[in-house]
């Protein structure tokens, strides 16, 4: 199927063939005969090294069951370029990793006024991350995520 598409574009518009994707926007790509196959490892890694938590203890959970976050907290402020910055960086990460959605999307609420417990929310998440995730990206797109992959 996908070779008489390539036909008929190629008589349409000049094109060259530089063969399978392997990276695309920062995500890379594998692509096999079982498969595709996408991670952004080596975004991950980058972050990790730019928030130094590249040396942090990995955990279990990006975020504990219950947990209760506030705008109107009396903690102390941080800094909200780098509040911003590291919760961006996360949410790009979310192209590839579903599990951090729900995390993210929590500290994405407090962008404006962050305090320390918001700070240390995103830093979990990041901590998170380091977590042998491999297993849920090793699913090909046609068969989805097992069920067991997120346990």
């Amino acid at each position: 199927m996908f070779g008489e598409f390539k036909e008929v574009m190629t008589k349409e518009f000049e094109m060259t063939d530089i063969g399978l994707m392997a990276y695309y926007l920062g995500i890379e790509v594998n692509q096999r005969e079982d498969g595709s196959f996408i991670s952004q490892a080596g975004y991950e890694r980058e972050i990790l090294k730019k928030f130094r938590m590249d040396n942090s203890k990995s955990i279990n959970t990006p975020v504990e069951c219950g947990v209760k976050l506030s705008k109107h907290d009396e903690e102390e402020k941080v800094d909200p370029t780098f509040f911003k910055s590291l919760v961006g960086s996360l949410r790009y990460l979310t192209c590839t990793r579903p599990d951090i959605l729900y995390a993210v999307g929590l500290v994405s609420r407090y962008m404006e006024d962050p305090t320390t417990t918001h700070l240390k929310i995103a830093k979990k998440i990041l901590r998170y991350i380091k977590v042998l995730w491999r297993r849920i990206l090793e699913e090909p797109f046609t068969e989805g995520v097992r069920g067991d992959a997120l346990e």
